[in-house]
């Protein structure tokens, strides 16, 4: 099983660009599916349907969400579907199983004076000039480009220099796309770039510099970590007094869009901002902006409180 689960591994590397992290999501869910066959006397090569829908029960049954789940799901249908393409498999075991049902959830959106609120902090943030300015342009990117966090740590340095108003981003499967920039953003990426040849140059090594990147580091991928931007993001929400606890990183990515819909962009820009390959993504954003107007009608409207009263009067029992 670990032969096959390596080679879909591979391949998925070699052929669709799968990043590290998608890589390593692989191998997890994979082996864990593993473990569970091991226990039922099965293995890749004699799973059926019965099976794997068994395994998906027993994640529901583990607590797991159903989001969670058809991840699961969808991992192993891929797996199934390479193995009978390598031809180690006449049959796919996955054809007719049911993806788990997921309540669509709308996402906490932050309105434009909290994320200015956020920038203005995060441009504050640092044991030193260094750290505040590289804060600061991480924040105004990440606000200008809805970029997600693989994406924004990873974009090299060279499409940040010469002031441009467009920067490429690298996003899933290894597709490219051009975001335009804030002029703030710009601003910042000024401030940034000389700080950063400055303080950086001396780490600059002939086998692996970390000069690729526009944030770089000395880990061992050359840039920051997520787990910098995680703490950066929960710090400039606490200082701009926001709930913590409820807000990340794609948090900033979704109020982008929804304020960008709200101002009347259309969804296909939108959706190419963001790099959604299925613009069903960014349709809940249409949810989200009518979920608003009905909030601010229920709150603002002349009428809303006699209406309220109303309902609620005809609600009271009648009285003997």
């Amino acid at each position: 099983m670990d032969n096959w689960t390596n080679a879909f591994i591979d391949a998925a590397q070699a052929e669709r660009s799968a990043s590290q992290n998608t890589c390593i999501a692989y191998g997890h869910d994979l082996r864990r599916f593993g473990n569970h066959l091991k226990k039922v006397g099965r293995d890749f090569r004699t799973a059926s349907r019965q099976d794997i829908e068994d395994y998906i029960s027993a994640l529901a049954n583990d607590g797991l969400a159903p989001s969670t789940r058809a991840r699961h799901l969808s991992v192993i249908r891929r797996f199934f579907a390479f193995v009978c393409e390598e031809g180690w498999r006449e049959d796919l075991p996955t054809q007719y199983i049911r993806s788990p049902i997921q309540p669509r959830h709308l996402p906490t959106i932050l309105s434009v004076e909290d994320i200015q609120k956020m920038i203005n902090v995060a441009h504050s943030l640092g044991r030193n000039d260094t750290d505040r300015a590289r804060n600061g342009c991480l924040m105004e990117l990440f606000y200008a480009t809805g970029a997600r966090v693989s994406e924004l740590i990873s974009i090299p340095v060279a499409s940040a220099r010469g002031n441009p108003k467009l920067i490429v981003i690298r996003g899933k499967g290894g597709k490219e796309r051009v975001v335009p920039i804030t002029p703030d953003a710009q601003q910042a990426i000024i401030r940034w770039l000389p700080v950063r040849d400055q303080i950086y140059a001396k780490y600059k090594q002939s086998n692996s510099s970390p000069w690729h990147f526009l944030f770089p580091s000395r880990s061992r991928l050359g840039h920051i970590t997520r787990q910098q931007v995680f703490k950066l993001i929960k710090q400039a929400a606490i200082g701009a007094d926001l709930k913590a606890d409820q807000i990340s990183p794609h948090t900033i990515r979704h109020a982008l869009a929804t304020h960008l819909l709200e101002n009347g962009a259309d969804l296909r820009s939108i959706q190419v901002l963001l790099g959604h390959s299925d613009i069903s993504t960014t349709e809940i954003y249409t949810h989200v902006a009518a979920q608003k107007l009905r909030d601010l009608i229920f709150e603002h409207h002349p009428l809303s409180n006699r209406t309220t009263h109303k309902l609620s009067s005809q609600s009271q029992p009648r009285q003997a």
